[in-house]
């Protein structure tokens, strides 16, 4: 095996691990968002102060911190397009973890979507993948259009969630900036993993600036949408976001091949398409357990003991 099929052998695998840690985190994430305080945007410090008193956001967090090491590690080592859709097929993690240990039911549609996206793993795998390295190489000019169009996608869907004439749509809303700026942020650091190929001065790459700015917005909407949405639904949508817009930055920003024969392009398209596709089964509707559901739906409370109202 060469030296490149084997990094992109562990990348792919990074990916895996990563795709498991951060789909628990975000389990554990949804319970203790629901036992935090709302997340209130105009005081963002002592709304994060309020999430990590919960002790479930805090054993999450500490999860998803090893999750996103992985998740570098993934990004740094295999192609974005196809290590991002092993991230992708973490989807199937997340089905099994909600319904056998944390009370959510799903049903015959969101096993459907799992086999699909266990399918298009499999076909993945057997393709192999990646024969042309990591790919940090990327166009200027595409990396400007496309974060400037996830930006601004982002901040509209979050203007959006505000209107309450579409409750129902708020949390999935939400959770979609949350993905759309994870997904940002994780091609700011495709991009600065090749700047600092010429040493630590790459970290002053403005693209360290983009990383960090999308990973705090995603932060708190994230946590939000946790708070006012249903728990599978919202985790779903947020990982479709990300493992979409990183998906379309590596092939039309970082020039991600399909492969090399019409065979090999040809599985990995309807690869790709399984994922989505699946991925898109799963935010069907779900039922929580008894204890789950009835805490989403408590008004959630100040330290004082008020009733606060969602931004």
């Amino acid at each position: 095996m060469s030296g490149v099929s084997l990094a992109v052998g562990v990348g792919l695998v990074c990916a895996l691990l990563s795709a498991l840690g951060t789909n628990l985190a975000f389990l554990f994430k949804h319970r203790g968002a629901l036992a935090a305080p709302d997340v209130d945007m105009r005081h963002p410090l002592r709304s994060a102060t309020d999430l990590f008193r919960s002790k479930w956001w805090t054993i999450g967090w500490s999860v998803a911190g090893a999750a996103f090491a992985l998740h570098v590690a993934a990004l740094t080592l295999a192609p974005i397009s196809i290590g991002q859709a092993v991230l992708a097929g973490g989807l199937v993690f997340l089905a099994v973890l909600a319904e056998r240990f944390f009370g959510f039911e799903l049903g015959r549609r969101q096993w459907i979507g799992i086999g699909l996206v266990a399918v298009s793993l499999s076909l993945l795998a057997l393709t192999g993948g990646g024969e042309t390295g990591a790919h940090s190489a990327y166009s200027l000019a595409g990396m400007i259009v496309f974060e400037s169009i996830a930006i601004s996608v982002g901040l509209l869907l979050m203007l959006s969630h505000l209107i309450e004439r579409i409750p129902v749509q708020r949390g999935v809303l939400l959770g979609i900036a949350a993905g759309l700026g994870f997904g940002i942020s994780d091609v700011a650091i495709k991009a600065l993993s090749g700047d600092l190929d010429g040493g630590p001065g790459g970290l002053l790459s403005p693209w360290s600036a983009v990383a960090v700015s999308a990973a705090v917005f995603s932060f708190y909407a994230s946590a939000r949408s946790l708070q006012i949405g249903d728990g599978v639904a919202v985790i779903a949508v947020t990982s479709v976001a990300a493992n979409l817009s990183t998906i379309v930055a590596g092939l039309a920003v970082f020039g991600d091949r399909l492969g090399n024969d019409p065979f090999v392009i040809g599985v990995r398209v309807t690869a790709f398409a399984l994922i989505l596709t699946g991925a898109a089964l799963i935010p069907a509707p779900t039922r929580a357990g008894a204890a789950i559901q009835e805490s989403a739906e408590a008004p959630s409370l100040t330290p004082a003991g008020r009733e606060s109202r969602p931004i």
